[in-house]
This record gives structure tokens, C-alpha cells and sequence, in this order.
């Protein structure tokens, strides 16, 4: 468990991971990544957990130091903000009694009620049925996630080239697809997750994704057009909506500006279907508002595209990776 600044949240995270049900012989290490609130002492209390504190270089170099410290020949990871549920650690694991798993992916739940945490459930939660449809994945997030100590180790580990919690999970699964690794969805294994309760902060944090994003399929351009996480008609949106609000914008002055404007709008409304249809099933009022989300969504989703393709041209902008704890090589792919 990386974690920096978690006082709020790393003693209900501990102690769900304490009474976990799974009668397995485990270890429990939190990687203080350069705290400068009581993270490490709420941590140290925590009988049989095993603090290990380092200078802040991001939730990257942090899980590396962890799995280099690890015993197991299964390494789980979970985030400080994270509460697993009670058979959490069992679901993780049970698919590795297939000794042809590489690495397992869990869920995120959420108890929260606020409008925007339920639209952000919506989302992983379509994400979710997108991967439950096939037999293999290739994106299996931090939250909840479970390697083989060979894959981890043979595939890099996560690479410091990510330098805060952004698309580092995504790069790593794709070097470890490309390694051969199987890696399978087991949304049994249930974390509840304080999601961005606030319209802004969610779309920051798309922003922020989608900036990030771009270092990784540049460093794996074999997922440039698909992958088993992210819906197409996303990636779509994504490119659609900037459109949208630009042709509108520059259509007092461009000739039919404002027509491909609207008729582009039109297409991304008839986009928003499936999902909206989800939604209603489940939550009436996000339903209601998910054509509008969606679109913000694809908004800063594609100018989060457009920043991070704009850094790749300024090569001095993208932290270089720095050297990886023994045991785990963080190989930078140019």
C-alpha cells in the first residue's frame, strides 16, 4: 500500500485489510512515499504491519519498493483510500489456483451518495461489464490488483515515468499483456472507494487521466485502437465534444460552423444512449443528467488528450525514469 498525506483514510484502509477473512499466511507493508502528516504513526500502530518510509517519488516508485520488500509469491496492492471488503483478499486470490493467471483485477464500490460519486459508480461500474464479457483483460487497475511475483518482476514493475497516480496501471498491464501474462477480471474482489464527490473534481481528474494516458499508449502503440477497459464510443466523445464546442465557437465567422456544430451534437446525443439506458436501470437522476456529464467528460478528456500529445513534442516536460529498487527493473520504453 503506497501511500502519501493518508491520514484520513489509511486507518479504515489498515483495518479492513487486518480483518480480512482469507486464513492465509500474509504480510501487510505501507510505503510512506514522503508524508508530512501522521500517515507513517497511524500506520505503526497497526500490529504486524510493516512501515517503510522514503522520500516523495510518486505511487510508482512507492509499490515498487513494496514488492521488492514482499515475501509472497503473489503481490496484492490496494490504495490508502481504499476499504476492502471482508472477503476482498480471498476473491483476489482465487483465481491463481489457475496457475496460468498472471495477474487479477478487482472492483470498486461505493457507499457514497453524492450525485457525482454515483455517476463516477456508473462509469467504472460500464467499464466493468465491458471487461466481465471477456475471458482475459489487459488493465488491471491499483485499487485492487494481484501479480505473480515473476510477471511483476520480469515485466519492470510500474514505471517512474509516472510520477503521480495516473495511467501507471495502464502502462504496466500493457507491458505485461505483451510479456504473454493472462490477466482476468474477478469484480468479486470489492474495495469501496471515495470517488470525486464534486463535478469539478471529476473532471480534473479525467483531465488528468487522459494526460497521462497518452505517455502510455505511446509507450505501448499497440493499444492505440482498442483495449478491454475503455469503451470506443469514450474514445469517441473524447474527440467529438472538443469538436463540438469549437465549431460552435468559431461559428459567427466560419461559414456552416454552427450547422457541423449541431449535427455533430446530434451524433454524440445518440452516443450517450447506451450508457443513459444503463444508468436509468440503476440510478433515474444520474440517467437524467448523463448526456450533459458525458459530454463535459469528453471535454476534458480531450483537452487532457490534447496537453499530453502537446508534452510528448517537449520531451524535457516528461519525467525520465529514475533508477528502480533492486529486484524490480523499471525499463523505460522510448
Amino acid at each position: 500500500m503506497p501511500a502519501y498525506n493518508a491520514e484520513t483514510t489509511i486507518e479504515g484502509a489498515l483495518a479492513a485489510l487486518r480483518d480480512q477473512d482469507a486464513p492465509l499466511a500474509r504480510e501487510i507493508i505501507v510505503v510512506d512515499d514522503g508524508s508530512t502528516d501522521a500517515t507513517a504513526a497511524i500506520a505503526s500502530r497497526f500490529e504486524g504491519v510493516r512501515v517503510v518510509s522514503q522520500r516523495n517519488a510518486g505511487p510508482a516508485v512507492a509499490r515498487n519498493r513494496g514488492a521488492e520488500l514482499a515475501n509472497g509469491d503473489v503481490i496484492a496492492f490496494v490504495d490508502s483510500d481504499c476499504v476492502a471488503a471482508p472477503d476482498w483478499l480471498a476473491n483476489l486470490l482465487s483465481p491463481f489456483s489457475d496457475p496460468g493467471v498472471d495477474g487479477v483485477k478487482g472492483a470498486y464500490r461505493t457507499r457514497q451518495r453524492a450525485f457525482a460519486a454515483r455517476f463516477v459508480q456508473l462509469e467504472y461500474e460500464d467499464k466493468y461489464d465491458r471487461m466481465a464479457r471477456r475471458e482475459f483483460i489487459d488493465f488491471v487497475d491499483t485499487y485492487s490488483a494481484a501479480f505473480r511475483r515473476e510477471m511483476f518482476t520480469r515485466s519492470g514493475g510500474y514505471s517512474s515515468a509516472f510520477p503521480t497516480a495516473c495511467a501507471e496501471d495502464v502502462d504496466l498491464s500493457y507491458r505485461m499483456e505483451r510479456e504473454g501474462a493472462r490477466l482476468v477480471f474477478r469484480p468479486q474482489a470489492i474495495v469501496y472507494h471515495r470517488h470525486p464527490d464534486r463535478l469539478g473534481a471529476y473532471l480534473r481528474k479525467k483531465f488528468r487521466f487522459a494526460m497521462w494516458r497518452v505517455l502510455a499508449v505511446k509507450r505501448n502503440p499497440q493499444k492505440l485502437l482498442t483495449d478491454s477497459h475503455t469503451p470506443q464510443l469514450m474514445k469517441v466523445q473524447a474527440v467529438a465534444a472538443p469538436a463540438i464546442a469549437a465549431l460552435a465557437l468559431t461559428s459567427p465567422v466560419v461559414p456552416h460552423a454552427g450547422i457541423a456544430s449541431a449535427a455533430l451534437a446530434g451524433l454524440f446525443a445518440a452516443s450517450t444512449v447506451p450508457f443513459t439506458l444503463k444508468a436509468f436501470r440503476k440510478d433515474r437522476a444520474v440517467a437524467v443528467a448523463s448526456p450533459l456529464l458525458l459530454f463535459l467528460r469528453g471535454l476534458a478528456q480531450g483537452a487532457g488528450l490534447a496537453v499530453g500529445t502537446a508534452r510528448l513534442l517537449r520531451p524535457a516536460a516528461i519525467p525520465a525514469p529514475s533508477p528502480a529498487v533492486s529486484g524490480v527493473s523499471d525499463r523505460s520504453i522510448p
